[in-house]
């Protein structure tokens, strides 16, 4: 492993910065806090700030020479509405709110990147630092662009990068093209007429015209979209009645549909509601159809992919990169970057929870679990992986 030698000596500074973030998590477009720790880490190295866009987010600027080349680089700050459950000196201590998807590892890893380049500078042009918020749901990414991001600091490609547990420590996984799906909600709310459950040839029963939508909906999967192409429609909800002998006048169904192509979304939207709508019909009842689009699939840049990966096998060796890593049915919004600009999001393992000392949760060291712990090793290998990714995509010409 080649890491960085100044980011090493500065591991136990970002750890305790790590370590403070995730003892007072933010949920999103509410990280004021740890917006100010950002801001005043950056002011202090010397790397100027504008803070606002996106509500709560920060961007540093660290220039250098003479050339117009910019990069961003990309880290989240925003926490879960989650309970911990770990009980170590840096457990939680904002009830119902946990860092449980590592982003307070995420913005400490920037933050040694930007130390580091801040006093060294080996690059040519413009790096920009953007830490994002509301990534958990709230769409900071657009919010962010919607603000003037990519106007105000113009930048040739932006990149990415979660922590990963199962992958092992000291490793990353990419792989170009799709990487993460698109995630999409849907409400459909089925409307009969109610009667007594006696006498259910009074009525419309709603519940019943759920149950056929439901089985209809999976023939668009195994018999109306490609089978080459990839996707899920999950029903997670159903909610209807209050009493076993009465016929409800509504049922609900509730669910998500992800994909890695906006075609495919298309065809399943499309099909969605003109199955429910026309199973209704058929037992003479109605739907109140919506969909709702969240994230568009994650789709990494062949180009920006090889830069990736150059940089990674430069950290940690070319034997330690999965550059074929299997795409995930999980969002992510760092997507709606990625559309307008060239770019790449990589994975960095997180290990298998070993890591974590006395005062864990019984749970297992998995994303959105109440026992999740980022990996403080982790540290000084993703900020190594940003400032060579720097380097390299801004060497001197």
């Amino acid at each position: 492993m080649n890491l960085v030698e100044p980011i090493i000596a500065f591991q136990s500074a970002l750890e305790q910065i790590r370590r403070d973030l995730h003892a007072h998590p933010e949920l999103c477009y509410e990280e004021v806090r740890t917006a100010d720790v950002v801001a005043a880490r950056l002011t202090e190295w010397g790397i100027p700030v504008v803070r606002g866009l996106g509500l709560t987010g920060v961007v540093g600027i660290i220039q250098n020479g003479t050339s117009k080349r910019a990069i961003g680089l990309r880290a989240d700050m925003d926490a879960l509405p989650m309970q911990e459950i770990n009980s170590f000196d840096h457990a939680s201590r904002h009830p119902g709110k946990m860092h449980a998807c590592g982003h307070d590892g995420h913005t400490a890893m920037l933050l040694g990147a930007a130390h580091h380049l801040a006093k060294h500078r080996h690059f040519d042009g413009t790096v920009y630092l953007i830490f994002q918020p509301a990534e958990e749901g709230g769409g900071g990414a657009r919010r962010m662009m919607d603000d003037g991001l990519f106007e105000q600091f113009p930048m040739d490609a932006v990149y990415g990068m979660h922590n990963w547990p199962g992958m092992p420590m000291g490793t990353f996984g990419v792989v170009a093209g799709p990487m993460m799906a698109s995630s999409n909600e849907f409400r459909v709310v089925v409307k009969g007429k109610g009667c007594h459950a006696a006498q259910p040839h009074r009525g419309i029963d709603p519940v019943m015209v759920a149950v056929q939508i439901a089985q209809a909906w999976q023939t668009i999967m195994s018999r109306e979209k490609n089978p080459l192409d990839t996707a899920v429609l999950s029903i997670t909800q159903i909610h209807a009645g209050s009493a076993t002998n009465v016929i409800p006048d509504e049922a609900v169904l509730i669910g998500t549909v992800r994909t890695f192509t906006t075609p495919v979304l298309d065809l399943i939207e499309q099909r969605m509601g003109e199955i429910a709508r026309h199973c209704a019909a058929g037992f003479n009842a109605t739907v109140d159809f919506q969909f709702k689009r969240n994230y568009p699939p994650l789709v990494n840049h062949a180009r920006e992919t090889g830069y990736a990966v150059e940089a990674m096998s430069a950290v940690v060796g070319a034997d330690k990169v999965n550059a074929n890593t299997e795409p995930t049915m999980g969002a992510e919004d760092f997507a709606f970057m990625l559309q307008e600009k060239p770019g790449c999001y990589v994975f960095i393992g997180n290990g298998e929870g070993e890591h974590r000392a006395g005062g864990h949760g019984l749970g297992p060291c998995q994303l959105h679990n109440a026992s999740y712990d980022f990996n403080d090793s982790l540290l000084p290998i993703g900020a190594s992986y940003w400032v060579r990714l720097a380097e390299m995509r801004l060497a001197p010409v």
